[in-house]
């Protein structure tokens, strides 16, 4: 049977954490900053874990991670 081959795409946006789940980063973060409140980027600054439907279809896309 041959290796399977990891989504690249998906590779560079998801890192795994010590525990298993998958870190995402935040949509909304490349420009157009004017028009958005200090609150709001404060938070996009941050990364996010994946949900749970999510990890599923990802976890396909990555069998080595």
């Amino acid at each position: 049977m041959p290796k399977m081959k990891s989504h690249k795409g998906s590779q560079k946006r998801f890192r795994k954490t010590g525990t298993g789940k998958l870190k995402r980063a935040h949509a909304y973060t490349s420009h157009m900053f004017a028009n958005k409140s200090q609150k709001q980027k404060r938070k996009l600054r941050k990364s996010n874990v994946v949900s749970a439907g999510d990890f599923k279809r990802i976890k396909t896309m990555l069998p080595y991670k």
